[in-house]
């Protein structure tokens, strides 16, 4: 997991864990409003957790794929990647030489 997957991650992590000492704080104070937004932050929670995985799963399905194809198909991955660098060297060489005239 690179640094910034793994920030996000750790993020989400400390916001799930803020949010649920909130409402451990929030437990004693009656109030059907206090009550009903509880509620509804639990029930975030919870969404926000299925969200998660269901993206990390996907993401890890989706490298796992490309893993595949690549080692599958090592000289069209190479190819590709020439070819894909070669374009990218192209336009930025022609924009660098259009801002100098």
């Amino acid at each position: 997991m690179n640094k910034h997957t793994q920030a996000i991650s750790n993020d989400m992590g400390r916001l799930a864990e803020d949010a649920h000492s909130l409402m451990s704080a929030t437990a004693d104070v009656a109030g059907e409003k206090v009550g009903e937004a509880r509620q509804r932050l639990a029930a975030a929670l919870e969404r926000g957790k299925e969200i998660y995985g269901d993206v990390r799963e996907k993401a890890v399905e989706t490298a796992k794929a490309a893993d595949k194809t690549v080692r599958d198909n090592p000289y069209q991955a190479i190819a590709i990647g020439v070819g894909v660098g070669a374009i990218i060297g192209f336009l930025v060489a022609r924009q660098c030489s259009r801002n100098r005239d």
